[in-house]
């Protein structure tokens, strides 16, 4: 019983010796490090850079010709289908002609009865006229003759002139296509009067859209700058702002890129006093006929170029206090806050002034998640497309 005892004594001594190395031993286990944040980098982007300058304006057909009734009455037919495409000469409109066709037949009785007056007088005229030779008849018989006679002649003109204006206004009743285009929605439907008052309306519109021409704006401090700008550029052949001859976009509604470049027509000839503003018109090829008359456009005009300008997407950037700063990666793959100067937007794009070199890599999404000398893993990725539209 006392060998029992004594084991049992020996080995709670022994648990009781191991159980603090065992403990000591589990306490000194060394713990794997975090994983190190992972963000994705955008490198900064050099190429030439477009230098834009936006205008607002408003599209026109190449021609926006109205239609009228150019003589009164009820309309009595439309001939065509509401925007669809009509051809130069294509019947459109009738009114009714019958009140015409009388001042037609009242001219036609007219010119008949001045007809048969010139054949009396010329026939007065020739018999006279030998009578006077043999003194048989007076001098003032001869004159009264011939002056019968140039006034009948010169009421059948004036009987001819009137006939063919009552044509003429009989051929309005007969309304047609002055051009080939797109017709717009009617403004008058059979049996309205039109023509004058009550309903002295434009009945519709053709436009021709082959061509469609942009009207814009701009006030004359813009008109002097964009002439200095363009003077300076030529000038000065160090500067990396290379002048050319202006190209124009258009920007559609949508914010997408019209595919055709447009050139400039003209400048007004003079500044609007009302408005301040310089008036100019650019015109756009428009084959697929994408433009319609009174769009509301955004042109851009690029009049030069900086060779080799250093681009970054705009949402890398973060602004304090005036001062614009983005996060690149250094060579240890540390995160360092960096001071920019900004040029001009371009696109979804800021032109880098200085602060940055072509090729560094700058954090692109989750400006909120990182901070100075935090060494994280990078995942370069492309800057969209979308952001470079410029």
């Amino acid at each position: 019983m006392k060998i029992h005892l004594l084991m049992l004594n020996r080995g709670l001594i022994t648990i009781g010796i191991m159980l603090p190395l065992f403990f000591s031993s589990c306490g000194k286990k060394e713990t794997a490090p975090p994983p190190l944040p992972k963000v994705k980098v955008v490198s900064v982007l050099q190429t030439t850079v477009p230098v834009p300058v936006d205008f607002v304006g408003q599209t026109y057909g190449h021609k926006d010709i109205p239609i009228r009734a150019r003589v009164d009455g009820f309309l009595t037919g439309l001939y065509f289908m509401e925007g669809s495409v009509v051809k130069k000469g294509q019947l459109l409109y009738t009114i009714d002609p019958e009140q015409l066709k009388s001042v037609e037949a009242t001219r036609l009785s007219g010119l008949a009865e001045a007809k048969t007056m010139l054949v009396k007088a010329e026939s007065d005229l020739k018999r006279i006229r030998p009578l006077a030779e043999i003194k048989a008849v007076s001098q003032r018989d001869l004159d009264a003759a011939v002056a019968n006679f140039e006034a009948a002649r010169a009421r059948v003109d004036a009987e001819e002139s009137q006939l063919q204006y009552a044509r003429i206004n009989l051929g309005y009743t007969r309304i047609s296509s002055p051009i080939d285009g797109i017709i717009g929605m009617t403004e008058a439907k059979v049996g309205e009067y039109v023509g004058k008052a009550p309903n002295p309306i434009v009945l519709n519109e053709v436009s021709n859209i082959d061509t469609i021409l942009v009207n814009f704006s701009i006030s004359e401090s813009e008109f002097l700058k964009l002439v200095r700008m363009q003077q300076a550029k030529m000038a000065d052949t160090s500067s990396s702002v290379r002048a050319k001859q202006a190209k124009i976009t258009l920007v559609l509604s949508d914010g997408s890129l019209f595919n055709h470049p447009g050139k400039f027509n003209f400048a007004n000839r003079q500044v609007d006093p009302e408005t301040g503003t310089i008036l100019f018109q650019a015109s756009f090829p428009n084959p697929e006929k994408i433009l319609r008359p009174g769009q509301f456009a955004r042109i851009k005009v690029v009049l030069a170029e900086v060779e080799g300008g250093l681009l970054i997407p705009q949402r890398c950037v973060k602004e304090l206090q005036g001062i614009h700063q983005v996060y690149a990666i250094n060579a240890n793959n540390e995160i360092e806050l960096r001071n920019v100067k900004l040029g001009i937007k371009i696109g979804g794009m800021w032109m880098v002034e200085s602060g940055l070199k072509a090729g560094e890599t700058i954090v692109f999404e989750g400006l909120n998640l990182v901070r100075p000398g935090t060494k994280v893993q990078t995942e370069q990725v492309e800057i969209p497309q979308e952001l470079k539209n410029f």
